[in-house]
């Protein structure tokens, strides 16, 4: 684990509250690291295996068998093969990059948007834990980005690029979206959980949804499922998505009555980490939410109304936005970030960060400052907020600034963070 995941750390910390602001945000990094996590939260003695509160006695399987999916998945993978070694029997991991598992093998699929690949890896999924019984373990990797990466069947595929298109129009939120991938998918939804019965089956989750609703992380292939086809038809007639052929979820209890859910790692997690460091800095520290899901200029509203002297606003979530231009570069941190500047909400004594925790705000890059140093750039350079906001492309606003925040890929994600910290 890196001391600071900002690789620019030194470039971008010019003053002493940029300094400040940027290791708060490497103390939220740190937090939500993906090996470290595992390291921290799962141990084996003899044949003990505890996750948080609970063991499991690892002589009573035959077989232990270990899948995933989504953006941690690797990091996870490599992590968990530390702690079992060659009591992994088999495996397969599908995320963003291939990692050098030894018993596990690895995939590198697309997001977001699902494709061939991903049908190809999650296939492989859906033939390790088919056909499982009472005598396995199945332990399930599941993170952020896993709703694109599991994709099977065929069926869902061609229907997932579908619903991505159309959700992204219609600015609504990730979890309307999940409500009706799920009964798209043989394995979300608690599909997955279903088909590994009646194996026991351990779901490793690593959420990146705001607020405590777990069961839509990677759209729930290991929870039991409480929404249903109607559900998901009512998002699609209301919101003219188009025509999509549904399947119901697994309602019946006993497919859930041996899986053990645990939740290793949250936005809680990583907003926790960052006040402590506030405090460390002799700063207040004041969280404001961790389910933010609104629009952008509400959420802006809510972070800048909590501002006062030597404090830190501290919030997270995933804010909404509707894209109307997707010929421009840049994600919702970015354009959170430049609505900031367009708004006129930066004082000179401020400094605003909005960071993708996955260190991609759809782009090569987790996030940007913002501060009164931000603005005389772009204004010496006669760049216009508006005109990059309107064209959805705030990515080479800050680009030119100078104020791109760079991680690289973190192996973690946990949805934004934002940082507003304030000090004469």
């Amino acid at each position: 684990m890196q001391e600071n995941r900002i690789k620019n750390f030194k470039e971008l910390a010019t003053t002493e509250n940029r300094k400040n602001a940027l290791e708060i945000a490497g103390a939220g990094f740190a937090a939500i690291d993906t090996e470290e996590v595992i390291k921290n939260k799962i141990k084996l003695q003899n044949n003990i295996l505890s996750i948080l509160e609970e063991s499991f006695d690892l002589s009573k399987f035959k077989r232990i068998k270990v899948v995933g999916f989504g953006k941690s998945s690797g990091e996870a993978a490599l992590a968990l093969e530390k702690i079992l070694g060659p009591r992994i029997e088999k495996g397969a991991i599908i995320g963003l990059q291939k990692v050098a598992c030894e018993y596990i093998e690895s995939f590198a699929g697309t997001h977001p948007k699902p494709s061939q690949i991903n049908v190809e890896a999650s296939k492989k999924i859906y033939e390790i834990i088919k056909n499982s019984n009472e005598n396995d373990l199945i332990i399930v990797l599941v993170s952020g980005g896993g709703s694109a990466l599991l994709c099977y069947s065929e069926n869902e595929y061609e229907q997932g690029a579908k619903l991505y298109d159309a959700f992204l129009k219609s600015g609504k939120t990730r979890i309307e979206m999940n409500t009706v991938w799920k009964h798209l998918s043989l394995l979300k939804g608690g599909g997955l959980a279903k088909i590994s019965y009646p194996a026991t089956l351990i779901g490793l989750i690593f959420s990146d949804v705001p607020g405590d609703n777990f069961g839509n992380v990677a759209s729930g292939p290991t929870y039991k499922d409480k929404t249903t086809i109607a559900d998901a038809g009512k998002i699609i007639t209301e919101n003219n998505l188009g025509e999509f052929d549904l399947i119901e979820t697994p309602k019946e209890d006993k497919y859930f009555e041996k899986v053990h859910n645990f939740v290793l790692v949250s936005n809680k997690t990583a907003v926790e980490a960052m006040a402590k460091k506030v405090e460390e800095l002799g700063l207040e520290a004041k969280i404001i939410s961790t389910d933010l899901y609104d629009e952008m200029n509400k959420v802006l509203e809510k972070i800048f109304s909590a501002q006062k002297e030597n404090s830190v606003v501290l919030a997270a979530g995933e804010p909404s936005i509707e894209v109307k231009n997707k010929n421009g570069k840049g994600g919702r941190n970015l354009h959170l970030g430049l609505s900031a500047i367009e708004r006129k909400l930066i004082d000179e004594n401020s400094v605003f960060i909005s960071l993708a925790s996955d260190g991609l705000d759809n782009s090569d890059v987790a996030g940007a400052v913002v501060d009164k140093n931000t603005i005389e750039k772009a204004e010496k350079l006669n760049l216009d907020a508006n005109d990059y906001l309107n064209r959805f492309d705030s990515y080479p606003f800050f680009q030119k600034t100078g104020n791109l925040i760079m991680t690289g890929p973190t192996g973690a994600n946990v949805s934004d963070l934002m940082i507003l910290l304030t000090k004469k």
